[in-house]
């Protein structure tokens, strides 16, 4: 087994090209994603490892390993180490990718911004939900765990142009009370960012809004995702499963991009930027 850490050959390139591509089709928790990454940066004796070894060498357990390969639909480790070891010796057609694993991280979150834009060559869904959250007052925003960077994001700029938005970005017993808080005080729709692993209290809260009779509109990671029968409208947009953790450069642009959809049903944002662009510079708020 050889353990030296130089830089791999394009063999090597080639053999991590095809385990990133047995593992990229499904959905990993970040200790699986762990010991994927770890088979591709040993790509060349990943078919010769034991799930001992490779345990060790992911820093994980080895009962982890077993969970990992099920995950990729083997009965267990051997089965998985049987297919490493069929398909390891298949040449790759010329011109194949030899990319390493961040590189092709980039590359697959590029395709996703690819098949967003395709998706927005329709700009119907986008222009009809921008309408039903620009006419909310206020307008609520959720997020929890992984999509409360994206909800955050989306709240701070259309701070700025719509009159009283309320993000939610913190759950548990009190999260129901914010939503009907926001219905009583108006509050005809709510957004939601819904990004994997989907949390089952973001399921709860989007059947409470709607059974409060708020519009609820969703950017999630796929049509299918578990939030979409909660939704009215769901806005789809791929996350990156290429590195331990999520990617969401797609879900961040939908969301920038609906919320300029919102900027057009609202009349006075144009001045508002004006009025938050002037009072910053008196302030002195930015350094430009």
């Amino acid at each position: 087994m050889n353990g030296g850490t130089g830089h791999p050959g394009a063999g090597a390139g080639n053999s991590s090209a095809r385990l990133l591509k047995l593992f990229e089709s499904h959905r990993l928790t970040p200790t699986q994603r762990r010991i994927a990454h770890c088979l591709v940066r040993r790509a060349d004796e990943a078919a010769f490892l034991s799930s001992v070894e490779v345990a060790e060498l992911a820093g994980v357990s080895q009962p982890s390993v077993t969970r990992f390969a099920v995950a990729l639909g083997f009965d267990g480790y051997p089965a998985l180490r049987r297919h490493l070891r069929e398909v390891a010796p298949a040449a790759e057609p010329a011109g194949a990718s030899t990319y390493n694993e961040y590189q092709q991280a980039v590359h697959a979150e590029i395709e996703n911004l690819r098949h967003l834009a395709d998706l927005l060559a329709d700009p119907g869904p986008v222009a009809r939900a921008g309408a039903v959250l620009a006419a909310s007052r206020p307008l609520p925003v959720l997020g929890l765990r992984a999509a409360g960077a994206q909800a955050r994001g989306f709240a701070y700029f259309a701070a700025k142009v719509h009159p009283d938005v309320r993000l939610l970005d913190e759950g548990g017993t009190m999260l129901a009370d914010r939503i009907d808080a926001a219905v009583r005080a108006g509050a005809s729709a709510l957004l939601c960012f819904a990004l994997p692993r989907h949390p089952r209290e973001v399921a709860d809260a989007l059947r409470h809004a709607r059974q409060a009779g708020l519009t609820v509109v969703t950017v999630a990671d796929s049509a299918f995702a578990p939030v979409a029968a909660h939704s009215d409208l769901l806005l789809p947009a791929a996350v990156g499963t290429g590195l331990a953790f999520d990617t969401a450069c797609a879900p961040m642009l939908l969301g920038r991009v609906l919320l300029e959809s919102m900027c057009d049903d609202l009349p006075d944002a144009q001045a508002r930027l004006e009025e938050f662009d002037a009072q910053a510079a008196a302030r002195g708020l930015f350094m430009e």
